[in-house]
């Protein structure tokens, strides 16, 4: 078994070295609490359909999701102390050179932290209970519910009692945020689904990025194996306002003959970038993206091959990254000059938002380190067309044979500097 010490995020102010429970006196998540609880409701537009702007009288304004409940109480739980450092203190640069790669540094995230062992050779793994889990959260941590809408667009019910007839959707703080706006999307919190992708949590993380319409919002997923640091299912996301060098980076469109051709989704090669990838957008439905994408994750899942995912793009284009990096840090393949910097290339890591732990790594942050330190991500060019013909084995695909794949004409939809939503990171400086 292949196992490496490392370092776990702080999700929460409830994460116990011990791990045992303390009971239902914090007012938790848990089922002990969280059924006879009330908590803000957001009901989101279900249709599936690509949205259309709609200026109905009991309608909320268009950035009221993002805006006004998002990071209006993250910025409430901020001013409350709930945050282990503030994250808006910390530096940020925008690193010199072609790619625009972003590094924070982030020492607050090093600190008081328990060493674990981590297990690296399984993407699937059981769910424990007696590890920490997010059912062991207190509610102040928590913004709101985010559940389907029977119809019309989203709107917002004001401490809506929970019951138990379903377990709830929350959006949660995450207290040792890496950015402004930082939260956790967590699926069905008390059915205590153990890290994996499936099509119905996949479509509700699309529909978050959808209903905050921004493209400075995205959300991230990181497997087991793939520096997921806990084992209870969970997306991240947070603002931050400039695109990301994953996003600006050249893409070649992937001929599709079958299995594709009726539902408008689209599957693009990454080009020119230190990580390979998978690129899907369009899609005549959000529904249609988002089960082509999750397919192609759960394919992943159960060869297990680590990988990670990108939300952009307010759902519409989303990044797939098989990946190896925790294998050969396991294996003794990573130079040490890397492992110093004691730097996890999760997803925001591999969209080119790199936090850095050490004052020194972060005034001596480089392109060339940045690329160095992401093409150890990076499967091999064989591996990589291995294992995208699993991929489209298991979503049904076919690549046409005939047709010479050709270079995107795009590098990514335009990015349009909207006009600022919330702080936009303050803290952020070109170097």
């Amino acid at each position: 078994m292949l196992t490496i010490k490392r370092v776990p995020t702080v999700l929460s102010n409830y994460q116990e070295d011990s791990g045992e429970p303390r009971g239902c006196d914090r007012n938790c998540l848990g089922k002990c609490c969280l059924p006879v609880s009330k908590l803000p409701l957001y009901a989101f537009e279900s249709d599936a359909r690509p949205k259309i702007s709609s200026s109905g009288d009991d309608e909320p304004p268009s950035d009221f999701f993002l805006n006004t409940l998002l990071l209006g109480q993250w910025e409430d739980r901020m001013s409350r102390g709930l945050f282990r450092y503030d994250v808006m203190a910390c530096e940020t640069k925008v690193i010199p050179g072609e790619y625009g790669f972003v590094a924070q540094l982030n020492e607050g995230r090093h600190l008081k932290k328990r060493p674990t062992e981590f297990r690296v050779d399984r993407v699937l793994q059981p769910f424990d209970r007696a590890k920490f889990n997010f059912t062991k959260v207190g509610q102040e941590e928590v913004l709101f519910r985010f559940e389907p809408g029977e119809s019309g667009s989203g709107r917002l019910l004001e401490d809506d009692a929970v019951g138990d007839a379903n377990a709830p959707n929350v959006v949660a703080i995450n207290v040792s945020p890496i950015e402004y706006g930082h939260v956790l999307l967590i699926p069905r919190v008390l059915d205590c689904l153990p890290q994996r992708i499936d099509p119905d949590s996949f479509l509700l993380a699309l529909h978050m990025a959808a209903e905050a319409g921004s493209p400075y919002f995205r959300l991230g997923y990181n497997s087991l194996g793939a520096f997921a640091t806990i084992n209870h299912l969970h997306f991240q996301a947070y603002f931050l306002s400039m695109p990301f060098p994953v996003e600006k980076a050249s893409t070649q469109r992937i001929p599709i003959v079958g299995g594709l051709s009726h539902n408008g989704v689209k599957v693009s090669l990454l080009l020119n970038y230190p990580v390979r990838g998978l690129v899907y957008e369009g899609g005549n439905t959000l529904k249609d993206l988002s089960d082509v994408v999750a397919n192609s994750c759960i394919c992943l899942q159960e060869n297990n091959i680590p990988f990670n995912v990108l939300i952009s793009d307010s759902g519409r284009r989303i990044f797939l990254f098989p990946q190896c990096y925790a294998e050969k840090q396991a294996l003794g393949e990573v130079g040490q000059d890397l492992l110093d910097t004691q730097v996890n290339p999760a997803v925001w890591e591999i969209s080119g938002h790199i936090v850095l732990k050490r004052k020194r790594d972060y005034d001596e942050a480089s392109e060339h380190y940045a690329w160095r330190l992401l093409a150890e991500v990076s499967l091999s060019e064989a591996r990589f067309e291995e294992v995208k013909v699993y991929i489209f084995e298991a979503t049904g695909l076919v690549e046409s044979e005939k047709e010479k794949m050709e270079p995107g004409d795009n590098r990514g939809a335009p990015y349009q500097s909207p006009s600022p939503v919330g702080t936009a990171s303050p803290h952020l400086k070109v170097a």
